[in-house]
């Protein structure tokens, strides 16, 4: 459960006539009050998840040796494709349980997407350089969205009783910030403020050298 000591709930009333969906407003906020970007949001009812009704292709490129999407959030059953723009190759894989998979050195030419079928933390790499790393959070859930710059994001849903989950790959504890219960009531703008603790930052350090090979070269 989300520590109540963090969670501030409270409502908005809304003008005009009642909407098929409202709207859950969530912030998140670090140890020192700072917003967090790209942080996992997503909404559990009590019913069965529906289908959000597209499971087409998502697209996660590598430009200037990164990932241009450092978390992508996706459903079930999805695709996502991993071209690469740049002139040198890269070798994408991963070793998560909930999706295992390599797509060995290449450019110019796109492999075939690769299909996510379990819920999970997919973390991504590249085998050549080494500072390469992004996500793609797994989930069973049509309600979901990924925080802004200022660590805001918006759900649309219909009105009802939910569970909202956070996830963030520096999450500190993350099996304890799970399940804070929110009630979206018709008319009614519900905001969420979330305060989390996180995990100093890490990031491998990109090289330089004189040598190097076509898709090997360290900067």
């Amino acid at each position: 459960m989300l520590n109540a000591r963090y969670c501030f709930i409270f409502f908005i009333c809304m003008s005009s006539a009642p909407a098929a969906a409202e709207t859950l407003h969530v912030k998140v906020l670090d140890q020192a009050a700072n917003g967090i970007p790209e942080t996992v949001i997503y909404a559990l009812s009590s019913g069965p998840a529906s289908d959000s009704g597209s499971h087409s292709g998502v697209v996660i490129d590598q430009i200037d040796k990164e990932f241009v999407h450092p978390v992508t959030v996706i459903r079930p059953g999805m695709s996502v494709i991993f071209p690469n723009h740049d002139k040198i190759r890269h070798h994408v894989y991963s070793f998560s349980p909930a999706k295992t998979f390599e797509l060995p050195l290449y450019k110019d030419v796109t492999p075939q997407p690769v299909r996510f079928d379990k819920p999970g933390v997919v973390a991504l790499g590249c085998n050549i350089h080494d500072w390469m790393s992004a996500y793609i959070y797994v989930v069973d859930s049509p309600f979901t969205a990924l925080t802004d710059a200022q660590g805001q994001a918006v759900l649309t849903l219909p009105a009802g009783q939910y569970e909202l989950h956070i996830w963030h790959p520096r999450l500190k504890n993350p099996d304890e910030n799970q399940g804070l219960k929110v009630m979206v009531q018709a008319k009614q703008n519900a905001v969420v403020e979330l305060a989390v603790v996180l995990k100093k930052s890490f990031k491998s350090i990109a090289r330089t050298t004189s040598g190097g090979f076509d898709g090997g070269v360290y900067r």
